[in-house]
């Protein structure tokens, strides 16, 4: 697949007819995440050609604290998936 799920600019509250997450994910593209680095804990980063997002949260802020999941594999259409409990709509 290694398509873009959203295009960049624009994000998605997951919702029952979206195939990608669990209902109230909210899901932007992998160029709009900011201020983050990838989990150090090296059990989170599996996958083949990027990561498949199977075993957590994969993504941290820059002070260490579990943002979301990134999927970015091969046979995946590649998003972050932030967790709602995350995030603060306004």
């Amino acid at each position: 697949m290694e398509e873009d799920y959203i295009p960049q600019g624009y994000f998605l509250i997951v919702n029952e007819e979206d195939k990608v997450d669990e209902k109230g994910t909210v899901i932007i593209n992998m160029k709009d995440l900011i201020n983050s680095k990838h989990h150090p804990d090296g059990d989170r980063l599996n996958g083949c050609c990027g990561l498949d997002g199977l075993d957590g949260m994969n993504r941290v802020c820059l002070n260490g604290h579990e943002i979301g999941t990134e999927n970015s594999d091969c046979w995946m259409p590649h998003y972050i998936a932030i967790n709602p409990n995350m995030v603060k709509l306004i």
